[in-house]
């Protein structure tokens, strides 16, 4: 399981500061090993988890009792555990690394590649995700300015929410970077020169 990153880091700072009273109702996609779950459940939140490994699933239910803080914890493919139902809160740290080759991601590569424009799952966060916000719910996305910033708020605005970059900082090229720095590189995704990768935090809202 691919352990906390930086963007779990900069997506917590984000929830902290989002409003949020007792008993919001909160989904958190891609929870992973649940940072963010729990972190809501602290505030007192009625938290739903979704990962699509089970790994992750185990750890997060793991971490919960651990925690002594109650979330629902579901294994599936984004949204399909979660149909039918509303969200004040939507949290996602998606996988968000542009990848060489065509074929979707097997194994621990899950929680990174997302095809090779990075864009495999957010594309469908942008699109799925404003149907399960309920008036004045929010979503808080997080991913690299690799996978473009500016269009998952665009689109986001496309299907009527209001939706802007409220964070950004800049960390150094991980392993996962660096061991495909050169085609980065040569897709023009990577300067020259350039040692540090943008990470950005998207908040968008359903405005009543």
């Amino acid at each position: 399981m691919y352990a906390p990153q930086e963007d779990t880091g900069l997506l917590t700072e984000a929830l902290s500061e989002e409003p949020l009273p007792p008993g919001a109702d909160v989904l958190d996609l891609c929870t992973g090993s649940g940072v963010l779950a729990l972190t809501a459940a602290r505030r007192g939140c009625r938290v739903t988890a979704v990962d699509v490994s089970r790994r992750a699933v185990y750890a997060a239910r793991w971490n919960a009792r651990r925690a002594g803080v109650a979330v629902r914890v579901r294994h599936g493919n984004l949204f399909e555990p979660v149909r039918g139902r509303s969200f004040d809160l939507v949290l996602a740290n998606p996988p968000y690394v542009p990848a060489p080759g065509g074929r979707a991601p097997r194994g621990p590569a899950r929680a990174w590649d997302a095809g090779r424009d990075g864009r495999l799952v957010l594309d469908r966060i942008c699109h799925e995700g404003p149907g399960l916000l309920r008036p004045g719910g929010v979503l808080l996305l997080v991913h690299s300015s690799l996978s473009d910033g500016g269009r998952t708020v665009g689109r986001l605005r496309a299907v009527g929410l209001r939706a802007a970059v409220t964070r950004r900082c800049r960390v150094p090229l991980g392993p996962v970077l660096r061991s495909r720095e050169e085609w980065l590189r040569a897709r023009g995704l990577l300067r020259a020169d350039e040692e540090n990768e943008e990470l950005v935090v998207v908040r968008a809202e359903l405005v009543r």
